[in-house]
C-alpha cells in the first residue's frame, strides 16, 4: 500500500484548504461584526485584522471581540438590554434640574427615589472604622461587592467582622471581581469561603475557552447593611487606603455613606450580579425591608456595564454635561473619555461654562498617564482647566453640574468604566452636597496644566503618549 499518495495529495491541496478555511473564519468575522459591532472604527478595525491577520485575527476577535456577557445576561435575567427606556417605579421631579432628571429617567429605566449622603469619607482612614462598625452592628444582612479585596491587615480586620456577622446568623453575601481580587489565588475569597461565609469571584475561571472574559471587570464597590444602609464609592479593601498604615504607595480616596429610600436601587444591583454569578435571587424582607431611614433629595442608582444595549453611562454623562450653564467640576484618577465627552466639555467650555477638570500628578498606571498627556490638549485649547491633584495618587471619583446635580461611585472617566467594566454610580439632585464636593474638587486643585507644557513634550515623548493613546479602550 502506497502511503505517500494521500501525503502527497495533502500537500497538493493543503495550501488551498488553509485559504478555503481563512475565507469562511474571515467572513464569519465579517458578517458578525457588521451586526453586532455599533461602534464603526471597532468593526472596521477587527474586519480588517481578520482579513490581513489569517487565523491569529478570527482568533482574537472570538477571544477578545464578543460579547458573551450580554447573552449570559439575556438567560439569566430575561431582558436583551439589562435597562430599558421606560421608567419603573420612582418619581421624575420639576424645577430648575428637571429636564435633566426626565432624561436620566429615560436613559436608565428607572425613577428617582429619596436618599442622603449621610457621611462623606475621606480614605480609609474614616470609611474602614465606620464599615467595620456597620458588619458588627448589622442585624439582618451584609452585602459586600468589591473589585479589589487584599488580605492584609485591614483585609483580615474586615474578612473577621463578616465571618463574626455570619457566624451570629447574619445573612451574609460578598461577591469579589474574579481579576482585581486576585486571578490566580484570591486569598481574601479562599479564607471566606473556608469559615463558610457565602462568597463569590465574578467572572471567574481558569478554562481557557472562558478566559476572554478577563477583559470584563466588576468595579463596583459596594457595602450593604440590613438593606437600609449603603457605603458607596470608589474605596477598595487594602490597607493602601491608610494614612495610619503608612504604605509605601498610599492612595487617595472618598466614600460615601447613604440612607434613604434609594438605597434599595444600590440592593437591586448587587443581586443582580450576585443572581449573574450564582443564580441565587437574594429576595424578602432581609435583603429588602419595608421601610427605609428618611431621605431629602432626589437620588438615583446607575448600573452600568457591557450587558446593555445602550452606554447607559455614557448618555448619562452627556446629557449632564449638555445640561450645565454655569460649571462643571471634575475629578477622576484616570481620565480618558472617548471623542464625544470631549467634544461635550469642549462645547461646555466655548459657551462659557467654567469647566474644571482634577487628575492626579501621580499616577499608578504609567500608561494611562501617557495617555492622559495626548488626550487633554484640545479640551485646554477650548477654554477647559485642567488641574493636577498633588501626591499621593488620587483616586477620587466626583463630579458636579452647576452646584445642583452630583455623581459618586465606583466609574472613572475612560473608555474602560463606560464600555467593559461593570460600574454602579449614583445621582443627587442635591445642591447642599453639591457646594459640599465642589469644596472637595476645589481643594485638591494643585498645579494647572498648560498648552505650554503639553507642546513643550519632547517629539519622542509626544510619540510615546501618542502610542498609548491608541490602548485607550483597554487601559
Amino acid at each position: 500500500m502506497d502511503l505517500a499518495a494521500p501525503l502527497t495529495s495533502l500537500a497538493d491541496h493543503g495550501p488551498l484548504l488553509l485559504t478555503a478555511l481563512h475565507l469562511v473564519s474571515a467572513g464569519m468575522v465579517t458578517i458578525h461584526a457588521l451586526i453586532r459591532k455599533r461602534d464603526v472604527p471597532a468593526a472596521i478595525g477587527w474586519i480588517g485584522l481578520a482579513w490581513l491577520s489569517p487565523f491569529f485575527g478570527p482568533i482574537l476577535y472570538f477571544g477578545f471581540g464578543i460579547n458573551r456577557v450580554k447573552r449570559r445576561a439575556i438567560r439569566l435575567r430575561g431582558t436583551a438590554d439589562g435597562g430599558g427606556f421606560p421608567i419603573r417605579g420612582g418619581t421624575v421631579a420639576g424645577g430648575p434640574s428637571g429636564s435633566l432628571q426626565t432624561a436620566v429617567g429615560r436613559i436608565t429605566g428607572s425613577g428617582t427615589a429619596q436618599g442622603k449622603v449621610a457621611a462623606v469619607l475621606d480614605c480609609g482612614d474614616e470609611a474602614y472604622p465606620r464599615m467595620l462598625a456597620a458588619i458588627d452592628e448589622a442585624k439582618t444582612s451584609v452585602a459586600l461587592s468589591t473589585f479589589i479585596f487584599r488580605r492584609d491587615e485591614l483585609g483580615l480586620r474586615i474578612i473577621a467582622a463578616l465571618v463574626r456577622a455570619h457566624r451570629r446568623g447574619v445573612a451574609v453575601r460578598v461577591l469579589i471581581d474574579g481579576f482585581g481580587g486576585g486571578f490566580l489565588v484570591s486569598q481574601a475569597y479562599h479564607r471566606l469561603r473556608r469559615e463558610d461565609v457565602p462568597a463569590a469571584r465574578y467572572l471567574h475561571s481558569l478554562l481557557p475557552w472562558k478566559m476572554p472574559l478577563l477583559d470584563l471587570r466588576l468595579h463596583k464597590k459596594i457595602l450593604l447593611i440590613d438593606g437600609e444602609t449603603a457605603f458607596l464609592g470608589g474605596l477598595n479593601i487594602g490597607a493602601e487606603n491608610l494614612r495610619a498604615a503608612r504604605p509605601s504607595e498610599r492612595v487617595r480616596d472618598v466614600h460615601f455613606m447613604i440612607e434613604g429610600p434609594v438605597v434599595k436601587q444600590v440592593m437591586e444591583s448587587f443581586q443582580d450580579d450576585w443572581a449573574f454569578t450564582t443564580s441565587e435571587t437574594l429576595d424578602g424582607p432581609l435583603w429588602f425591608p419595608e421601610r427605609h431611614r428618611d431621605g431629602h433629595a432626589p437620588a438615583r442608582v446607575i448600573s452600568s456595564g457591557p450587558d446593555q444595549s445602550v452606554d447607559q453611562l455614557m448618555l448619562v454623562l452627556l446629557s449632564a454635561i449638555n445640561s450645565a450653564s454655569s460649571s462643571i467640576r471634575i475629578a477622576t484618577p484616570y481620565f480618558l473619555p472617548d471623542e464625544q465627552v470631549l467634544t461635550a466639555l469642549q462645547l461646555s467650555a466655548l459657551r462659557g461654562v467654567e469647566v474644571h477638570i482634577v487628575i492626579p500628578a501621580v499616577n499608578n498606571h504609567r500608561l494611562v498617564a501617557w495617555a492622559m498627556q495626548a488626550h487633554i490638549r484640545p479640551l485646554i485649547k477650548s477654554g477647559c482647566q485642567i488641574w493636577r491633584s498633588p501626591p499621593p495618587f488620587d483616586h477620587s471619583k466626583l463630579a458636579t453640574i452647576d452646584e445642583t446635580w452630583c455623581l459618586i461611585g465606583s466609574a472613572n472617566w475612560d473608555a474602560r468604566s463606560l464600555r467593559l467594566n461593570f460600574e454602579i454610580t449614583m445621582e443627587f439632585y442635591d445642591g447642599e452636597l453639591a457646594k459640599r464636593l465642589n469644596d472637595i474638587i476645589d481643594a485638591k486643585r494643585g498645579d494647572a496644566v498648560t498648552l505650554d507644557e503639553i507642546d513643550a513634550r519632547w517629539p519622542i515623548v509626544k510619540i510615546r503618549d501618542a502610542a498609548a493613546r491608541l490602548l485607550m479602550p483597554y487601559l
